[in-house]
């Protein structure tokens, strides 16, 4: 993601409203049609404004203890009508905890947490991360 890692900082994602156009970009370049958008940690920057913005163009979204989730109000989560799977480590109990408590507040979603994983719980348990994913995967239509 643009800013983040070893990417330069990047001007044009400066705001929310930038990355949900740049996240919509890659998304048309690709020639996605309602993906399921899978959001660890820090691309929360970018997921959960287009989350809330454009979250009628995904078919599914799976915050895995993504950040920024306080930036949003109960309201504004209570909006999203996107089948969502929240999920985290059950050793990750900062920010998988925080995240939980605002999203838990989107209509249509379910928990899991992956046992004895921390905040990257998809490199720690990456089997049960996957049947994780899996299994919200073959509920959506």
């Amino acid at each position: 993601m643009p800013g983040y890692g070893d990417s330069p900082p990047a001007e044009t994602v400066a705001s929310a409203q930038d990355r949900v156009a740049f996240l919509d970009r890659v998304l048309q370049e690709l020639g996605m049609q309602r993906p399921v958008l899978v959001s660890p940690s820090m691309s929360g920057r970018f997921a959960l404004p287009f989350l809330l913005a454009r979250g009628d163009r995904l078919a599914g979204f799976v915050p895995i203890a993504p950040v920024g989730t306080k930036d949003y109000t109960a309201e504004q989560y209570r909006q999203v009508q996107t089948p969502t799977l929240i999920l985290y480590g059950d050793r990750d109990t900062r920010l998988g905890l925080q995240a939980l408590q605002s999203l838990r507040h989107l209509p249509r979603h379910r928990v899991a947490v992956v046992p004895d994983a921390g905040h990257a719980c998809y490199l720690d348990k990456p089997e049960d991360f996957h049947w994780a994913l899996l299994g919200f995967l073959r509920q959506l239509k």
